[in-house]
Formats: C-alpha cells, structure tokens, sequence
C-alpha cells in the first residue's frame, strides 16, 4: 500500500511539473502579440476496484459505496483560452487586429495555410502584404507602387490612394477564416496554427459576417495572459508540488519504519 502511495504521489509530482511548465510559457509569451494562454486540463488515472457498488456483502445485503482506490493523475490535455486581448493602437496602417473571433490565413513556404490572429502585417518588396516572416496574407493583396495612403475597412474592404488619383481605389479584400471548432487548431510557434482533423474545415469569410470579428486598422491585439492570475496559479501549483513532495517522504518513511521493525 505504501509504495502504491508512493507511485501515485509521483504522478502528482509529475502532472504539477507539467502544469508549471504551460504557466511559464504563459508568462513567456506576457507581451506576444495577440498570443492566447493555456491551460492544463487534470484527469484522474484508472481505479483499482477492490469492491464493487452493489456487490453482495452478504446474502441478505449489498455494498452501499464499494471501495474503489485511484492510481494517481496525469495531464490530460491543453485548452487555449480564445478571449480577445486588449486593442492596442500603433497608427501603422498595416496593423491590423480581429476585434472578436476568426484568423488571418497566412500561405506557408510549402504551400500549405496556417492561421494568426497577430496582424502586424508590412508590405514586400513586390509589393504583397506580408507577415513579419514575409508570408503572404491570403486572399493575396498586392499594394501598387507609390501608394501615398492605405484604408482597410472593419469588413476587411482595403483602398489605396496612388500618385495622379484623388480618390482611393478598391485593391482587395482581407477575409477571416473560421473553423467548427477553434479550440482544435494546432499551434505550431511563431504565432501560427494549422487546422486539424478536430478543428475542422477553414471557412473564408467577410468580416463581421457570421460570427466573425471586425477588423480594426493600426491596432494590434494583445495577450489574454493576465499576469496576476498567472502567479497566482504558479503558487498553487508550488504548493501542490510541494504535497506530493511530502507524501513521498511520508511513505519513505513508513517503509523505513516496516524494514526496521518488522
């Protein structure tokens, strides 16, 4: 019984570290652009049932509750909590955030499409607006040479003013992808994610249309982390550490106790 003690108070140790560990990234990534927090889901491991609820106790009655002893608990999984971060202004005109819910559809090197809802987006050398990493923003936007000014509409509508025109010229529209299920997009780093088997279909777009968010030019989404919350959990999780960590001395010592005298 005493080493099964300790077995389940390894897990615990275990499924702490791993919780510390999502709360540190967290906090990593404090000042991340539009980066959504985690959070570690626990689950009990399988029971070992000694007695069944319901058995025969005797011939005349029945186990009220059993006895069923757990084995310990793991990390289930991760949630990403998909709360919109506070609207930053920066007056760059091709800053762009999704005031609620959708992603920009950025093509990779190899093809294929991956999601962000970071829009500090900037213009290439061919004149395409791009990503940071010089990924282009699908649908694909080409912004002519010489454009003194740039409006991008909350519906994603993107104009520009070239030399020689008064007036602003229609050049494309941005669209924002939405998925049956967000939460089972993969993330991948750099502020991307890709669709999976359970996020289901990328479906495109107009912003503000069927649940998807405006778009909200020279401004930038923030991090949801919330800091204070954060080291509020690191505490938890600490103590919790630390309990596991006791009741392995405990056991050490009751096995020490057994070999002594028995």
């Amino acid at each position: 019984m005493t080493s099964a003690a300790m077995h389940i108070a390894r897990t615990g140790l275990d499924a702490q570290d791993k919780r510390m560990q999502v709360i540190s990234n967290n906090l990593a990534n404090v000042n991340t652009t539009a980066f959504k927090k985690q959070r570690a889901d626990f689950a009990t491991l399988a029971y070992q049932v000694v007695t069944t609820p319901g058995a025969n106790s005797t011939q005349d009655s029945k186990y009220a509750t059993g006895l069923n002893l757990g084995t310990g608990v793991r990390i289930q999984g991760t949630s990403r909590i998909d709360t919109t971060g506070e609207m930053n202004q920066t007056g760059n005109s091709l800053d762009l955030a999704i005031d609620g819910n959708g992603y920009f559809q950025i093509q990779m090197p190899d093809g294929t499409y991956a999601y962000t809802r970071a829009g500090n987006f900037s213009r290439s050398s061919e004149g395409q607006l791009v990503t940071s990493d010089g990924y282009q923003v699908m649908p694909g936007i080409t912004i002519p040479e010489g454009t003194t000014s740039i409006t991008i509409g909350t519906d994603g509508t993107v104009s520009a003013v070239v030399p020689g025109q008064e007036e602003a010229q229609q050049i494309g529209q941005i669209q924002i992808a939405s998925f049956p299920n967000a939460a089972g997009l993969q993330e991948t780093g750099d502020n991307y994610l890709v669709q999976t088997a359970a996020s289901g279909e990328a479906n495109l777009g107009i912003a503000g249309q069927d649940g998807r968010g405006n778009i909200r030019q020279g401004m930038l989404e923030a991090s949801n982390v919330n800091v204070v919350e954060e080291l509020v959990d690191m505490i938890e999780t600490q103590r919790a550490y630390e309990v596991n960590s006791k009741m392995i001395s405990a056991t050490d010592d009751m096995l020490k106790f057994i070999n002594q005298n028995v």
